[in-house]
Protein backbone atom coordinates (compact mmCIF):
# COMPACT_ATOMS: atom_id res chain seq x y z
CA UNK A 1 0.00 0.00 0.00
CA UNK A 2 1.19 3.48 -0.98
CA UNK A 3 1.74 6.45 1.55
CA UNK A 4 -1.13 8.32 2.14
CA UNK A 5 0.96 11.47 1.15
CA UNK A 6 1.88 10.09 -2.44
CA UNK A 7 -1.28 8.89 -2.97
CA UNK A 8 -3.27 12.58 -2.32
CA UNK A 9 -0.23 13.73 -4.68
CA UNK A 10 -1.35 11.91 -7.15
CA UNK A 11 -5.16 12.41 -6.87
CA UNK A 12 -4.24 16.11 -6.81
CA UNK A 13 -2.39 15.52 -10.04
CA UNK A 14 -5.41 13.60 -11.63
CA UNK A 15 -8.13 16.60 -9.84
CA UNK A 16 -5.76 19.30 -11.55
CA UNK A 17 -5.92 17.96 -14.61
CA UNK A 18 -9.55 17.41 -14.28
CA UNK A 19 -10.00 13.39 -14.17
CA UNK A 20 -11.49 13.41 -10.79
CA UNK A 21 -12.86 16.05 -8.44
CA UNK A 22 -11.73 16.07 -4.63
CA UNK A 23 -13.73 17.94 -1.91
CA UNK A 24 -11.72 20.85 -1.06
CA UNK A 25 -11.93 20.68 2.69
CA UNK A 26 -11.56 17.15 3.15
CA UNK A 27 -9.30 16.14 -0.24
CA UNK A 28 -11.57 13.17 0.02
CA UNK A 29 -12.46 11.61 -3.57
CA UNK A 30 -15.48 13.40 -5.01
CA UNK A 31 -16.10 12.38 -8.49
CA UNK A 32 -14.51 10.48 -11.21
CA UNK A 33 -16.63 10.88 -13.54
CA UNK A 34 -18.98 9.96 -14.76
CA UNK A 35 -19.35 8.16 -11.38
CA UNK A 36 -20.07 10.88 -7.47
CA UNK A 37 -18.30 9.24 -4.15
CA UNK A 38 -21.56 10.94 -2.52
CA UNK A 39 -25.19 10.78 -3.08
CA UNK A 40 -26.71 12.28 -5.55
CA UNK A 41 -30.08 12.84 -7.09
CA UNK A 42 -29.17 10.89 -10.13
CA UNK A 43 -28.98 6.51 -8.97
CA UNK A 44 -28.59 4.79 -11.67
CA UNK A 45 -28.82 0.90 -12.20
CA UNK A 46 -26.37 -1.02 -14.16
CA UNK A 47 -24.92 -4.21 -13.32
CA UNK A 48 -26.35 -5.35 -10.61
CA UNK A 49 -25.65 -2.57 -8.08
CA UNK A 50 -26.69 1.16 -7.93
CA UNK A 51 -24.19 4.22 -8.95
CA UNK A 52 -24.61 7.95 -8.14
CA UNK A 53 -23.75 10.27 -11.31
CA UNK A 54 -23.02 13.87 -10.68
CA UNK A 55 -25.95 14.87 -13.61
CA UNK A 56 -28.46 13.97 -15.73
CA UNK A 57 -25.47 13.29 -18.63
CA UNK A 58 -23.35 11.26 -16.02
CA UNK A 59 -26.48 9.21 -15.42
CA UNK A 60 -26.21 8.38 -18.94
CA UNK A 61 -22.29 7.74 -19.11
CA UNK A 62 -22.46 5.68 -16.31
CA UNK A 63 -24.65 3.19 -18.38
CA UNK A 64 -21.81 4.00 -21.24
CA UNK A 65 -18.72 3.12 -18.99
CA UNK A 66 -19.66 -0.02 -17.91
CA UNK A 67 -21.09 -1.23 -21.36
CA UNK A 68 -24.33 -2.23 -19.47
CA UNK A 69 -27.80 -1.40 -19.54
CA UNK A 70 -29.26 0.62 -17.20
CA UNK A 71 -32.32 2.28 -15.22
CA UNK A 72 -31.48 5.94 -14.40
CA UNK A 73 -33.95 7.15 -11.46
CA UNK A 74 -34.22 11.24 -10.34
CA UNK A 75 -36.56 13.72 -10.45
CA UNK A 76 -37.91 17.00 -12.55
CA UNK A 77 -35.64 19.94 -10.84
CA UNK A 78 -38.62 22.11 -11.63
CA UNK A 79 -41.85 20.39 -10.55
CA UNK A 80 -39.98 17.56 -8.80
CA UNK A 81 -42.00 14.73 -10.18
CA UNK A 82 -40.26 11.39 -10.16
CA UNK A 83 -38.69 10.25 -13.54
CA UNK A 84 -36.72 7.30 -14.60
CA UNK A 85 -35.28 6.07 -17.89
CA UNK A 86 -34.29 2.65 -18.96
CA UNK A 87 -31.16 2.56 -21.04
CA UNK A 88 -31.17 -0.17 -23.49
CA UNK A 89 -28.65 -0.84 -26.32
CA UNK A 90 -27.52 2.64 -25.31
CA UNK A 91 -30.48 4.15 -25.91
CA UNK A 92 -33.25 5.46 -23.55
CA UNK A 93 -36.74 4.46 -23.60
CA UNK A 94 -38.04 8.08 -24.14
CA UNK A 95 -36.00 9.85 -26.79
CA UNK A 96 -38.43 13.06 -26.15
CA UNK A 97 -36.55 13.78 -22.99
CA UNK A 98 -33.92 16.92 -23.25
CA UNK A 99 -30.93 17.69 -21.11
CA UNK A 100 -30.22 21.28 -20.40
CA UNK A 101 -27.60 22.42 -18.80
CA UNK A 102 -27.60 26.47 -18.31
CA UNK A 103 -23.98 26.70 -17.55
CA UNK A 104 -21.85 26.69 -20.63
CA UNK A 105 -19.72 24.07 -21.28
CA UNK A 106 -16.50 26.52 -20.98
CA UNK A 107 -17.28 27.15 -17.14
CA UNK A 108 -17.76 24.11 -16.36
CA UNK A 109 -14.19 23.82 -14.34
CA UNK A 110 -14.99 26.58 -12.81
CA UNK A 111 -17.46 25.22 -10.19
CA UNK A 112 -17.78 21.72 -11.73
CA UNK A 113 -20.11 20.36 -8.22
CA UNK A 114 -22.62 23.47 -8.81
CA UNK A 115 -22.51 22.63 -12.96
Amino acid sequence: MGDPEDVLAAWRRLHDAHALVLDPVTNELRMANPFSAVPTSYRVHARGRWWYANCAWDAFGICAALHADGRIETSCPDCGEPLAVEVRDERPDDESLVFQCLVPARDWWTDIVFT
